[in-house]
């Protein structure tokens, strides 16, 4: 079994839940080789008592690391770093699904119910799960435009949960500076939903409104990251992007995957003009969401265009899941 003397240390003042926290150390860990395959990971006893937190916190860490396959957990023998590294694709989702439905089918056999029975049953639950989610309505609140639009986007695309669901888009700026213009967004809102880095501020601005919050965890998305990491020591590299905010946002990204060996400028030009200049001196461009094609459409052939994209975490997309089916359920 992997030591404890590796640093599993949390930072308990940041407003990220701990098991995110310590979800996100391990798959750093395994990412980077300190965990490697076959690898036994502390119990959850010895985590939990060495890092001073409840047993149900590392659980929960562990069961979405199972979940996403990066590790696997045996009975009896304890908890594991994948050694399949294809199985920390989307195909160890399929697996892990594909057991749980056979466990649920030799259940129901046991409970002398036919295959057919079966199949009428789970189809009749899930059309009770869509209709449950029928004309839900979730706000999403973030600080800047790109990441507002897109994520909304990709959480009514992702939770897989029908076509009920509507997700509006808020922008924080506006919010603070004119709340009157986004009261008629948030009536009737099961749910607002927001990223870690704001949710305090969201909690304050929501205060005596008996809205639910819920905070969900963002990563760049992994393809964007290494195709930056790729490219030459000192390259000059442009961002192209909407907001300023999105700016900070990816250049606090690169620094903390320790890239550091490009020469990075930024511009949120609109002017054609103005952008066109700005492309022709540098020799890569990281573009935010939406403005890849107006990029693409000035610029000289051959040069490196990388969409810059953030995504909602695994577990974050699960307990939104579970939190619209709640709230649904209750109302």
């Amino acid at each position: 079994m992997k030591g404890l003397e590796l640093d599993w240390t949390l930072d308990r003042r940041e407003g990220r839940p701990l098991y995110l926290q310590l979800k996100r150390r391990l798959e750093h860990m395994v990412r980077t080789g300190l965990l490697a395959p076959g690898d036994q990971l502390p119990t959850e006893r010895q985590m939990a008592q060495h890092l001073g937190l409840s047993r149900n916190t590392v659980s929960l860490a562990y069961r979405q690391l199972e979940a996403e396959g990066l590790v696997t957990c045996r009975q009896g023998s304890g908890t594991f770093v994948a050694r399949n590294e294809e199985s920390w694709q989307s195909g160890g989702r399929r697996e892990r699904l594909t057991r749980l439905i056979d466990v649920c089918l030799e259940e129901a056999v046991n409970l002398g119910f036919d295959l057919d029975e079966f199949l009428t049953l789970a189809q009749g639950r899930a059309r009770e799960r869509k209709e449950l989610l029928r004309r839900v309505k979730v706000v999403f609140v973030e600080c800047n435009r790109e990441q507002v639009d897109y994520f909304s986007r990709q959480i009514h695309k992702e939770i897989h949960l029908g076509q009920g669901i509507a997700v509006v888009p808020v922008l924080l700026e506006e919010w603070k500076h004119r709340p009157e213009a986004v009261v008629q967004d948030l009536a009737g809102a099961e749910l607002v939903v927001t990223t870690f880095f704001h949710l305090q501020e969201v909690r304050a601005l929501l205060q005596g409104s008996g809205k639910e919050i819920l905070g969900i965890g963002l990563d760049p998305d992994l393809g964007s990251i290494v195709r930056v990491a790729r490219l030459p020591r000192g390259k000059k590299v442009g961002l192209v992007c909407i907001s300023q905010a999105f700016a900070d946002t990816v250049t606090r990204s690169l620094a903390e995957a320790g890239i550091d060996h490009i020469s990075l400028s930024v511009t949120t030009t609109r002017d054609d003009a103005e952008l066109q200049a700005f492309l022709k001196e540098v020799g890569a461009v990281i573009v935010s969401p939406g403005r890849r094609k107006e990029v693409e459409r000035l610029l000289p052939r051959r040069t490196e265009v990388i969409e810059f994209v953030y995504r909602p975490d695994a577990g974050s997309l699960t307990l939104l899941r579970s939190a619209l089916v709640d709230r649904k359920r209750l109302a």
